[in-house]
């Protein structure tokens, strides 16, 4: 088998999704050097950091995180942009399995037994064919041991990109989006919710609206990437 795995990596070479280099026998997806010199947050380190201070006020959170740093022209844009765009869903693994490895270290997210990925509107679903917030769920439940649910969360309007928007112009994008379908099913659960990218917070904070008002709930959030 592996005679053969490596006959056809010199056919077809996998490259590093982050720097475009080959990648060796024993990498995947992402190279040695990219993983180590990726621009985390460390936010697992630290109580008041930039994306909790996104929700103070607004969001009662028992914790929140994000992986990366996000910048224009960078690595992380090349994987986000791969991850979404590209059909490489294993991207969102990998990256889960970074997160979730950080997050184990930290004592409020042991509690988490639930993670949920911000949903996509079925027409985006099956446009794009994956949830690609769902891939990297799946990555962290495997370190922390939690159960990934989907499906009862559910977006309820499909709604304009959010790239182009003023802070209030995204919150008022994300009114009324979202709903859950099954709330019986999350009572007194600890939620991790998860998403790709968070700018200004307006996505999170709809659904985290949602999932507080059932009973017994506690929330917390982590993404891929936080844009400055």
């Amino acid at each position: 088998m592996s005679y053969f795995s490596d006959f056809f990596g010199l056919i077809f070479p996998q490259t590093c999704q982050a720097c475009k280099k080959k990648l060796t026998r024993y990498e995947k997806v992402i190279c040695t050097n990219c993983t180590y010199d990726l621009p985390y947050t460390d936010f697992h380190q630290h109580a008041d950091h930039a994306v909790a201070k996104q929700f103070w006020g607004k969001v009662q959170l028992e914790g929140s995180y994000a992986l990366l740093y996000f910048n224009k022209g960078s690595k992380v844009q090349r994987l986000m942009h791969r991850l979404k765009y590209k059909n490489m869903p294993k991207i969102g693994k990998v990256l889960g399995g970074l997160a979730g490895s950080r997050l184990n270290q930290v004592e409020g997210f042991k509690t988490v037994n639930v993670i949920i990925p911000v949903p996509l509107h079925p027409k985006r679903l099956k446009k794009r064919g994956y949830n690609q917030s769902t891939y990297f769920a799946l990555g962290i439940a495997k370190r922390i041991r939690a159960r990934v649910v989907e499906h009862n969360l559910i977006r309820t309007k499909a709604t304009e990109t959010q790239t182009h928007k003023t802070r209030l112009e995204r919150f008022e994008n994300m009114k009324a989006v979202f709903a859950v379908k099954r709330p019986q099913e999350l009572e007194g659960k600890h939620i991790l919710l998860v998403d790709d990218i968070m700018t200004t917070g307006s996505t999170l904070e709809s659904c985290a609206n949602v999932l507080l008002q059932i009973p017994g709930v506690k929330l917390s959030i982590a993404t891929i990437a936080y844009a400055e």
